[in-house]
């Protein structure tokens, strides 16, 4: 069975906001990988650059350590995102 995607084809709705959200922190994506991996997380900066770019699905657990980085809640992290 396939797994689903977005109506335009993507396979996660927060690969824009994710990236929106790590440029206003002026964090590159190692940047980023590095804080999370200080948190607890191993999320290097290739998973970053692939859910940024729609090419890989996020986990629960991603979506979580995103949430916690940023100081948002889910919605938020999904916000005007297209399904």
């Amino acid at each position: 069975m396939p797994k689903p995607r977005t109506s335009n084809g993507n396979k996660n709705m927060i690969g824009k906001n994710l990236m929106r959200l790590r440029q206003n922190r002026e964090l590159s994506q190692r940047d980023l990988a590095r804080e999370l991996q200080l948190i607890g997380y191993d999320i290097d900066r290739n998973v970053i650059t692939r859910i940024e770019t729609n090419q890989r699905y996020v986990t629960d657990i991603e979506i979580l350590a995103f949430c916690q980085i940023f100081h948002v809640t889910f919605e938020d992290l999904i916000k005007d995102a297209q399904v």
